[in-house]
């Protein structure tokens, strides 16, 4: 009985990924379907983040790797994670626990890849950030269990600062400004959250009744406003004018979504030249250049494409068989 009550529960929580109408959901069943690495392991002693390049989670083997630019190969002997996100000084590895219910592992990294800090959390990894400087940190999972949510499945994100050692696990409390009033509902969901500079303003989306909002967050205020519907998995640009984002375009299961970038002075937005649907947290190479992973040929494992943010250009396939990309300079 134990068994076929762990496989029901699994169950469960693949059909309310589909339920929950958002926030990157076929990462999730695409993560499920993916060949695992027979166990954690930790980076290479010579796998660092010394080197400039485009680090990448490699589908075949489940470990970072390095796309140092041009033709050369990539480089393997990064730790094993589920998903991977770096910038200045740290990085940040999710991996999904063994066992049900599901729990993710988030360890924070620095520049050689060894572990400076790990916190357990519920739920099945999604989305990783780490701000320019390295010092704030933010991670999604989706977990099960809410009692508001039909589907018995909702996202849970934390962020953590490393420079005061503040660690919220869940940032649903925050108190939140729709429309220019404060707003209190049950089902409120946040994720994807992406940094400003100055490591504290940050965005996010928030779902609440059916609806998607980009959400501009203070972390010295702790408070959060909306400043718009319909965005999802948010990311500033380097030089903090602009984020690409995921739209809704379509009640198509197949192609609901698809790639925008957002102009923060006057929330504008424009398409990129990718018009397939893109189910990911775009990551900004340069303040020019969007990756983001797409399902492979094979129907398994992703691949990196690369796009003008601009809306000029052509889509290029950047790294076979890979997910999760971040520049690293």
């Amino acid at each position: 009985m134990k068994v076929r009550s762990r496989t029901l529960r699994l169950v469960l929580v693949v059909a309310a990924v589909l339920l929950l109408g958002g926030g990157s959901l076929g990462y999730v069943l695409h993560a499920r379907q993916r060949d695992q690495p027979p166990q954690q392991v930790a980076a290479d002693a010579s796998f660092t983040l010394a080197e400039p390049g485009l680090y990448f989670r490699d589908e075949a083997t489940g470990r970072i790797a390095r796309q140092p630019g041009g033709r050369t190969p990539r480089l393997t002997g990064g730790p094993s994670c589920d998903r991977f996100y770096a910038a200045g000084e740290r990085a940040l590895c999710l991996r999904k626990l063994p066992g049900v219910p599901a729990r993710t592992q988030a360890v924070v990294l620095d520049r050689r890849l060894k572990e400076i800090r790990r916190v357990a959390v519920a739920g099945i990894p999604n989305r990783a950030r780490v701000s320019a400087s390295g010092q704030v940190l933010s991670w999604t999972t989706f977990a099960t269990g809410d009692s508001y949510a039909t589907s018995a499945f909702s996202t849970r994100t934390a962020i953590l600062n490393l420079r005061t050692g503040d660690l919220v696990k869940s940032i649903e409390d925050i108190p939140l400004t729709i429309d220019g009033a404060r707003y209190h509902a049950p089902d409120v969901n946040y994720w994807g959250v992406t940094f400003a500079r100055d490591d504290n303003r940050f965005y996010a989306t928030v779902s609440s009744k059916g609806r998607t909002h980009l959400v501009e967050g203070d972390l010295r205020r702790w408070s959060a406003k909306a400043l718009r519907t319909n965005v999802e998995c948010p990311s500033l640009s380097p030089d903090n004018t602009r984020i690409a984002f995921k739209k809704k375009v379509s009640d198509d299961p197949k192609s609901p979504w698809r790639l925008y970038v957002l102009n923060l002075a006057d929330l504008r937005e424009h398409p990129v030249a990718e018009t397939r649907s893109v189910d990911d947290q775009a990551a900004w190479l340069d303040d020019t250049t969007l990756a983001y992973a797409l399902p492979g040929s094979d129907g398994r494992r992703s691949d990196i494409w690369a796009t003008p943010a601009d809306g000029t250009g052509t889509p290029r396939l950047t790294v076979a068989g890979g997910s999760s990309p971040g520049a690293v300079h």
